[in-house]
């Protein structure tokens, strides 16, 4: 009877720690740091690359640049700052594509919302009015719109291919919109028009005040990134004399180097955090 007890007792346990969120917690934790970036090349407008590719383009960068200015300089802490710094390239690439087409869909996403408005107005279904913007909307979203068209011949299923286009798209505006046709297909309705109208209203009064704000602090965000640049550039020109190179292979020359490094680093997330404006989250996806 003691042996059944002892033995149901450590069943129990063992149960209880497969049960823990040990396992569990590090593919999550996995999986959304992939599906992050898998979304940031997404909103770039870069689909065929893959998070892997990415990561191993920065790998590749930052032993490119590594190896360069190691031959140039043959000084290996040198050597390792630009490495690292160009194994961010590649990221900030894609930030900076997302940054730029998200700036050109925010003054086209109105004119989506008007020809939605207007293919109601006269008539057409919900999937027929998605799929037309894929034929006389925006240029830029064409290609989501018509890939939206022709999944809809193929399966039929509206939501199933309602949820493939806010994938393909992967912004809030269009997460908004998608969710507006999905409760107007669910449960139908005569507003759908008016809401339609009073969000590209809304849009527009969004984009204009967000292009003139960008505007006015585009010289400070400008000069700040010229300035965390100037001292690297001014270190790869006198990396060119001996008593330099021999300088920062010692190890105080190595604590200025990572003590730059940091105060680069932390000043510029600070600048990029203050000047940062309010931007709206996929809550909708």
């Amino acid at each position: 009877m003691g042996a059944l007890l002892g033995l149901v007792f450590g069943l129990g346990l063992l149960l209880i720690w497969r049960s823990g969120p040990r396992k569990p917690a590090r593919a999550q934790k996995a999986s959304t740091f992939t599906m992050k970036r898998t979304e940031l090349l997404r909103q770039a407008g870069i689909a065929s690359v893959s998070s892997a590719q990415l990561l191993f383009m920065q790998i590749g960068a930052g032993f490119l640049a590594f190896l360069l200015i190691l031959l140039a300089t043959s000084t290996l802490t040198i050597a390792i700052c630009f490495g690292l710094m160009a194994s961010l390239a590649p990221y900030a690439v894609v930030v900076r594509l997302r940054n730029r087409r998200t700036t050109e869909l925010r003054d086209v996403w109105a004119e989506v919302v008007d020809n939605l408005a207007s293919g109601i107005r006269a008539g057409l279904s919900l999937p027929e009015a998605l799929s037309s913007i894929g034929n006389r909307g925006p240029e830029t979203l064409r290609g989501p719109f018509q890939q939206f068209g022709a999944d809809y011949r193929a399966i039929g299923r509206f939501m199933e291919c309602l949820d493939r286009l806010k994938d393909r798209l992967a912004d809030p505006v269009a997460d908004r919109i998608c969710e507006t046709l999905r409760i107007a297909r669910e449960v139908g309705g005569t507003d759908l028009g008016q809401v339609l109208r009073t969000l590209s209203a809304f849009l527009r009064e969004d984009a204009r005040t967000r292009a003139e704000l960008e505007a006015r602090q585009s010289w400070t965000v400008n000069a700040a990134r010229l300035a965390v640049a100037a001292p690297w550039l001014i270190l790869i020109l006198l990396g060119t004399q001996t008593t330099t190179l021999q300088a920062y292979d010692s190890p105080g020359g190595t604590l200025v180097l990572a003590g730059g490094a940091i105060v680069c680093v932390f000043a510029y997330r600070m600048m990029v955090r203050l000047g940062r404006l309010p931007s709206e989250g996929r809550v909708l996806r």
